[in-house]
């Protein structure tokens, strides 16, 4: 699995590739015809998903206010049945009857006075009364905010003349613990990884509005993409954690987790595609790790990525370049030094960060013609414990597991 175009694979001597000769005008012409009918045809598939995606929001907006309008109703029918019969009032002296309540207090034997606390005992009662439908009122008030609350904290739904409301310090506790918990899976094993893409999914609704769980969701279907074999699957799990990250770089262009993991799942949908769409997509691999390096300067992880793509650039197959060539007008270019440059970086960011990326930087010296550098850095990956970050950045950068072996 690799997250960098196939098509910028190097293809070993020995291979029995035989070269064919370049394509007439004509042909070319013919195959740029079928190229810009596929972009069409993908064109109009994205304005048909955009709008189906609209149509799902509309009626997420009607099943939130239905929900809002039963949850008024329930609230009012509870409040009745709360209180039943009138308050006690607060100087009552023994008894929870108001009429007992007007005769009580000194003794007084007139009827006249007592004929008057019965009438006051009643306008109070009345008075109580109001003051019961307006706190009924009132409350109901507040159950309508609670669900409008709700209304713009699911789904994303808020309009977009209207600030979004910051979670409530108990949500954001539930977020923060959620976050920890995929970090965790994400690092596990294949069963931990899994249960960490249905953990995230289950807390779509009500976090979809956060970068922090939307790059970890996208995170999560990539692990989907590697762990599983059949090649749809595959397109449809990398095309979703694409999707949920086209969204949110509309939103958080300046997150380095959303262009990193952007990059790692266009590799990974051009993985069984033609070699110009992996070439293509080669070219969004790079723009969006530079994008990256540039947020987030001091994260070995993505000049590691950078390293492995400026290697496989410099190691293209005849076939590769002569379709770079062919159809796009400036080809992407790197060397092996500037591979190994990026792979130093790694190391002087920090030491022993993996396998991978020591093996990597023997490669380079062995191709630059330096052996004794080559054997110096073989032996310092082999150093490295078998549990450092080995298996999770080969995972992370959607390149499959690393061989220590030397072509």
């Amino acid at each position: 699995a690799q997250a960098v175009p196939g098509a910028l694979i190097p293809v070993d001597p020995g291979d029995g590739a035989v070269p064919s000769p370049l394509l007439r005008q004509d042909e070319q012409l013919e195959l740029l015809e079928r190229l810009d009918f596929v972009v069409r045809n993908l064109v109009e598939l994205r304005k048909e998903v955009e709008e189906l995606r609209n149509s799902l929001q509309h009626l997420a907006v009607e099943i939130v206010g239905e929900v809002r309008t039963h949850l008024e109703e329930t609230q009012r029918v509870t409040h009745r049945r709360r209180f039943p019969f009138s308050r006690e009032r607060s100087d009552s002296t023994g008894s929870s009857s108001i009429y007992f309540t007007a005769s009580s207090g000194n003794a007084n034997t007139d009827d006249g006075e007592s004929e008057g606390g019965y009438t006051t005992a009643n306008a109070e009662s009345d008075y109580d009364r109001e003051s019961e439908r307006e706190s009924e009122e009132g409350e109901d008030e507040v159950s309508c905010e609670t669900v409008r609350t709700v209304r713009r904290d699911s789904l994303d739904l808020v309009p977009e003349d209207e600030s979004p409301l910051l979670l409530d310090s108990q949500l954001e506790e539930g977020l923060g613990q959620l976050l920890e918990q995929a970090d965790r899976l994400h690092g596990g094993d294949e069963q931990d990884r899994r249960e960490g893409f249905q953990l995230l999914l289950n807390n779509k609704l009500a976090y979809a509005g956060q970068r922090e769980f939307l790059w970890r969701l996208a995170r999560a279907h990539s692990d989907m993409w590697e762990l599983t074999e059949d090649t749809d699957e595959k397109r449809s799990y990398a095309s979703g954690g694409k999707e949920e990250l086209e969204l949110a770089l509309q939103k958080w262009d300046q997150s380095a987790e959303c262009h990193q993991w952007f990059a790692v799942l266009c590799g990974q949908m051009s993985e069984h595609e033609s070699i110009p769409k992996r070439i293509q997509a080669g070219y969004v691999f790079k723009e969006h790790i530079d994008k990256a390096i540039e947020l987030k300067p001091q994260d070995p992880q993505l000049y590691y990525l950078l390293g492995r793509w400026c290697y496989q650039v410099a190691h293209l197959g005849w076939l590769e370049k002569r379709t770079v060539s062919a159809l796009f007008e400036a080809p992407p270019t790197a060397t092996v030094q500037d591979a190994l440059q990026n792979f130093l970086r790694v190391e002087e960011l920090s030491p022993g960060f993996s396998k991978a990326g020591r093996v990597y930087i023997a490669k380079c010296y062995r191709d630059l013609g330096n052996a004794s550098a080559a054997v110096l850095w073989m032996n310092l990956a082999s150093e490295l414990p078998g549990n450092t970050k080995e298996v999770t950045l080969s995972r992370d950068s959607g390149m499959g597991r690393e061989t220590l072996v030397m072509e």
